[in-house]
């Protein structure tokens, strides 16, 4: 399972892979999010074509390609009109080399995405091959809007409330 905590700064990392069997940590890295999303944190969300905004909630990864940022993974986005357009957006983990935390040091922060997950090109691959196939990646942001739309969200709350009513 991948977890992308958008309510960090870009500057930190906050994407992490967890291996679910091993009760293991396999990677924690950078990871951008859209230039339209805003600046040092990811505050607005988009589903919309040519939004450069980044998606939240529920995806599945699927299947890997060489495309214009090389080795790079298409993801499908699991919520009705929160993030499933994402592949018809061309939303899809790669590797940036605005993601090096090299770049801190000189520019100060690092840059952003059209609303791709990109990852510094040191860990693209490896995270890539971990996740590839039928992952699940949960982007996480401090959104009220989302939880209200979101049906995974609801749904567990609705379950842990009935789970509260009757134990």
């Amino acid at each position: 399972m991948t977890i992308i905590d958008f309510s960090l700064p870009s500057d930190e990392e906050r994407l992490y892979v967890i291996d679910l069997e091993q009760k293991e940590l396999l990677y924690k890295t950078h990871v951008l999010h859209g230039r339209n999303s805003g600046v040092k944190y990811a505050t607005s969300f988009s589903n919309q074509v040519n939004s450069y905004k980044s998606s939240q909630g529920f995806f599945l990864t699927n299947e890997t390609y060489h495309g214009k940022y090389g080795y790079s993974l298409r993801i499908d986005g699991l919520e009705s009109g929160i993030n499933d357009k994402v592949r018809e957006r061309a939303v899809v983990f790669h590797s940036s080399k605005y993601a090096d935390p090299a770049r801190l040091k000189t520019a100060g922060r690092l840059g952003r995405s059209l609303g791709c997950p990109a990852l510094p090109p040191q860990m693209s691959k490896p995270v890539i091959d971990a996740i590839r196939d039928g992952s699940v990646v949960y982007i996480y942001a401090e959104n009220e809007d989302y939880r209200e739309k979101s049906d995974f969200f609801s749904e567990s709350m609705n379950h842990g409330g009935a789970q509260k009513e009757f134990s």
